[in-house]
């Protein structure tokens, strides 16, 4: 497809948010209060299109957790490795937990945003460190 290609997929803008995580992060708040990721033009809950770039905080707590043992194939991580959705209050992050292995890693464990580039196919990826 080409850029001039009307059924050529959009910019989603991720690459833009995933540099912010080396700086803290952002995510969008509308104003009722709803938080989503970025890229956004609505509120995904009420409608609102009265939107804002709110910091992301320093830190979250993981929500869930899954311990991978077989990576789907062309994703770059050698198994086992933990992937975590994270609570940063109004916002869910999904993720890979880096430094920790799936013994220490709980309901509750505090960890920070961060990214990375994978290996195998040099996309950016969420990962989260131990806070």
């Amino acid at each position: 497809m080409s850029e001039s290609d009307p059924a050529a997929p959009a910019d989603t803008g991720y690459d833009e948010w995933a540099d912010s995580l080396a700086e803290g992060g952002y995510f969008i708040e509308c104003a009722n209060g709803h938080g989503s990721l970025p890229p956004r033009r609505v509120c995904p809950e009420c409608g609102s299109t009265d939107l804002a770039e709110e910091a992301l905080p320093e830190t979250g707590e993981v929500e869930t957790f899954s311990e991978i043992h077989v990576a789907p194939s062309g994703f770059g991580e050698d198994p086992p490795y933990v992937t975590a959705v994270v609570n940063f209050g109004t916002v869910r992050v999904t993720g890979i937990v880096r430094g920790l292995s799936a013994d220490e890693v709980a309901i509750g464990t505090a960890v920070r945003p961060d990214v990375e580039r994978n290996d195998a196919t040099g996309n950016r990826l969420v990962v989260f460190r131990s806070a």
